[in-house]
């Protein structure tokens, strides 16, 4: 097995080329909303976030959303391959009423930090002082804040929530239901077979991987040795068919203090904390988060909660973006128009409109 298809099963989600080009669904007239740059820091670790406040210019006091990007620095409009799903998702919300901030990732856009030196906690941090700025605009409806998180955002969405009551709902988009080492080889295993691989290559591909998740899962967070140990092990599960430079890079990948997080994270505990309504979304053709069983995780720990104001809904044919897909593979991507699809956008407004009324 290749490097490359290592790297396209396993972080087929986490790295991504960026490609400038326009979309059909890129705002053209945004002259019924205000636009604004904003700066706020976090006072944890002492650095800046920067990004966009969008707001109606027909409402005294708009329910806001704080848009939370998936996994890998991405900037405000979570660009890539071409698409911006945040800068779609925020026009589309706005000019229904409800105000967004998108933020540029740590390291992305005009925001300080180091990405990949950050724990998940830290990423949670971030999107905390994100609603303490909001308390402050006078446009905002300061009891209407609310979080939609999209992959690994939405993982952070409800750890948010479980603590902070100022939280007046979530939108989980493609969020995880499972522990993070098994939905990797989960993601691992629904894409390899949709690319071809036989039973045997899968089952050997997730032995050697699954190996390297024991791992991690057993590391304490933060450890210094952690990349040492996954090269130890790569360097011999792997012997004669990469090379040193290419284990060590999968090596420092999985170590990266975010990632290791969230491969031993379990997010059911802190789901089953969550009591504010919650809208959970996920397409058909999703093989990074497969819906079902990540959907029926996420209502499974919500209902231990207790939490009655749950709605659960599987869209038919769209992909972990969103778009409608014919496979819902990685690759198809960048080759579809289709930034985020209309109905998925209409269900999450409807639901916050419903929820902010």
């Amino acid at each position: 097995m290749s490097f490359k298809t290592i790297s396209t099963t396993i972080f087929a989600c986490l790295f991504s080329i960026t490609i400038i080009a326009q979309k059909p669904q890129e705002p053209k007239d945004t002259s019924s909303y205000n636009s604004e740059d904003i700066t706020y820091t976090n006072t944890i670790d002492n650095i800046k976030l920067t990004g966009t406040l969008t707001y109606p210019k027909d409402k005294k006091k708009a329910p806001v959303v704080i848009l939370i990007s998936g996994s890998g620095p991405q900037d405000r409009n979570s660009e890539l391959l071409g698409h911006k799903p945040f800068l779609v998702l925020a026009d589309y919300l706005t000019k229904r009423g409800i105000a967004v901030l998108r933020v540029d990732d740590r390291e992305t856009g005009t925001s300080e930090g180091k990405y990949n030196e950050t724990s998940l906690q830290g990423f949670v941090n971030d999107t905390k002082f994100a609603i303490d700025y909001l308390k402050t605009r006078k446009e905002i409806d300061v009891k209407k804040i609310g979080l939609a998180g999209h992959s690994l955002g939405g993982t952070i969405a409800p750890i948010i929530a479980s603590q902070n009551k100022d939280v007046a709902f979530v939108v989980l988009l493609a969020a995880p239901g499972m522990r993070g080492d098994k939905l990797m080889l989960l993601q691992k295993e629904r894409i390899e077979r949709k690319m071809g691989v036989d039973d045997f290559g899968v089952l050997v591909g997730k032995k050697r991987i699954g190996g390297a998740y024991e791992i991690i899962v057993k590391a304490e967070p933060n450890s210094p040795t952690l990349a040492g140990e996954l090269e130890t092990y790569f360097g011999n599960v792997f012997a004669g068919m990469l090379p040193k430079n290419q284990i060590k890079q999968l090596s420092e990948s999985l170590a990266f203090p975010w990632l290791a997080d969230f491969i031993r994270y379990d997010p059911a505990p802190v789901l089953a904390k969550v009591t504010c309504p919650v809208l959970a979304l996920n397409g058909e053709n999703d093989t990074q988060v497969p819906a079902k069983e990540n959907l029926e995780g996420i209502k499974t720990a919500l209902e231990t909660a207790g939490n009655k104001n749950v709605t659960i809904v599987e869209l038919p044919k769209l992909n972990h973006l969103f778009q409608e897909s014919e496979t819902g593979l990685p690759q198809e991507y960048e080759k579809i128009e289709e930034t985020f699809n209309n109905n998925a956008m209409q269900v999450m407004g409807d639901w916050i409109l419903k929820q902010t009324k």
